[in-house]
């Protein structure tokens, strides 16, 4: 069998595969390309508790699916909420140290007049 022949029969093996591929597809009433069904959750949601702290978003672990999102940029996206949290975290200590120290240096003012 030279190339030629060879080349024709493999090019209609795969021309039939493609159209039994496509036959099978409308038969199911489903279009190519449409899609694979949506997951059924079998998993309970990935919840943050209402005052979330950097620990809680470290400890998150989402379900792997096929059509999930990527895992480097779930994480990243976590990553920076972890470390805005965290920041938010000490700027209320800071500002709360520095009430108590104008609050307690006020009532020392007072009273010493």
């Amino acid at each position: 069998m030279d190339t030629v022949s060879f080349f024709l029969v493999f090019l209609a093996i795969v021309l039939v595969g493609a159209a039994l591929y496509l036959g099978a597809g409308m038969v199911r009433g489903r279009t190519i390309g449409a899609g694979l069904d949506d997951p059924v959750p079998s998993l309970p949601p990935v919840l943050l508790p209402a005052e979330a702290r950097p620990s809680d978003v470290d400890s998150l672990r989402f379900a792997l699916g096929l059509r999930g999102y990527r895992m480097d940029q779930v994480d990243q996206v976590l990553d920076d909420l972890r470390d805005q949290l965290r920041a938010r975290d000490l700027e209320i200590e800071r500002l709360g140290v520095l009430v108590r120290e104008l609050s307690g240096d006020g009532e020392t003012g007072r009273t010493g007049q």
